[in-house]
């Protein structure tokens, strides 16, 4: 064993890796227990540290959130968008369809389902820039709302999954977020300071996972309650938290082919019936427009949206709003990012679609 290189005793040794699964479960459970027992005293800790950091540090997340943006149109239009992330045989494992399927399903697929109508109702009634209920609050909204999912968010995603693809597909390294700082700490990734990259890494996914999942259970226990008179209280919703958990193990045991591909497949043929339905529905005119109105618009106020700070706010509602909204987006997506990319292979099936537009 002590004449193998690093990369071998990485991946021969067990495959979990005992000391960042040991730290970073004890970290989580350590977490939980303090939110659980202390739960004041934890809301109030959560909320002035959100506070603090998005109030102090907030502008610094918007600049590095419109880099990737930048750094991702630069890796897809540059000089390096031709370059292959799979081998130079290889062929693309699924199709585009069952690629974009998953991309959308596992990685947005429960923000959607509740954020993409109630978002831009909200800003319509309470936007931010514009008087509510008219026009241009409805132009506002749309334009908001397709900031916080489109471009910048999906910038992201793509940043993590290159770094994650190229380093395991092409250089052999572990499909691990260590791998990405190959460059700056070379071998110092199979040691102490990659288990401790990883540690942060995985402590981060879980702030985007208890995000998502408390935030999808009360979306699911309101309507629940709306439609069947299910109770509305925490019982119901750590039953919801519990169930999706099920299932989705049962899709992680299944398989990327058994379970996640065919769930997400699934999910895509749905949403695109249920997109028909409403286009044939109606109104079918206005839909149309409107869609391509917003996008227009969208597009026309990309920069202006993406650096926007409330600098010129004033007083002490300076910056709430962006606190509130486009920052938690932005730090949502970056916690979430490391999970939903690689622990259902995005950044694999990222490389063989990569591979196969090179061809």
């Amino acid at each position: 064993m002590s004449g193998m290189r690093p990369q071998e005793r990485f991946w021969i040794f067990p495959k979990v890796n005992r000391p960042v699964f040991i730290t970073s479960a004890a970290l989580i459970v350590g977490f939980i227990l303090f939110g659980a027992i202390f739960d004041e005293l934890a809301n109030t800790v959560f909320t002035s540290v959100q506070g603090w950091l998005a109030g102090y540090f907030g502008w610094a997340m918007i600049i590095l959130v419109n880099l990737l943006l930048v750094f991702t149109i630069f890796m897809a239009v540059g000089p390096f968008g031709d370059v292959r992330l799979g081998r130079m045989d290889e062929n693309p494992e699924y199709s585009l369809f069952s690629w974009t399927a998953m991309l959308f399903s596992a990685g947005i697929g429960i923000g959607l389902i509740y954020w993409g109508v109630a978002e831009p109702m909200y800003h319509y009634f309470a936007p931010p820039d514009a008087d509510p209920e008219t026009v241009r609050a409805a132009q506002e909204a749309m334009a908001i709302s397709f900031m916080h999912w489109g471009f910048h968010a999906w910038a992201i995603y793509a940043v993590v999954a290159l770094a994650l693809a190229y380093y395991h597909f092409r250089k052999g390294l572990p499909l691990a977020i260590r791998s990405a700082l190959y460059p700056l700490i070379g071998d110092r990734i199979y040691g102490r300071w990659g288990d401790l990259v990883d540690i942060i890494a995985v402590f981060g996914t879980m702030f985007g996972i208890v995000t998502s999942l408390g935030l999808g259970a009360t979306q699911v226990n309101a309507g629940l309650s709306e439609l069947f008179g299910v109770p509305n209280n925490v019982a119901v919703q750590i039953a919801i938290i519990a169930a999706i958990t099920g299932m989705a193990t049962l899709s992680v045991v299944a398989g990327l082919d058994g379970g996640i591909k065919r769930l997400s497949n699934i999910n895509i043929v749905l949403t695109l019936l249920f997109l028909a339905f409403m286009v044939i529905v109606g109104p079918t005119l206005f839909i149309l427009d409107s869609f391509v109105d917003n996008y227009g618009y969208y597009l026309s106020r990309l920069v202006q949206l993406g650096t926007w700070n409330e600098g010129w706010q004033g007083g002490n509602d300076a910056g709430n709003w962006q606190e509130s909204w486009t920052i938690f987006y932005w730090a949502w997506w970056v916690s979430w990012a490391p999970s939903s990319v690689s622990s259902w292979r995005a950044s694999a099936v990222a490389a063989r679609c990569a591979s196969s537009c090179s061809a």
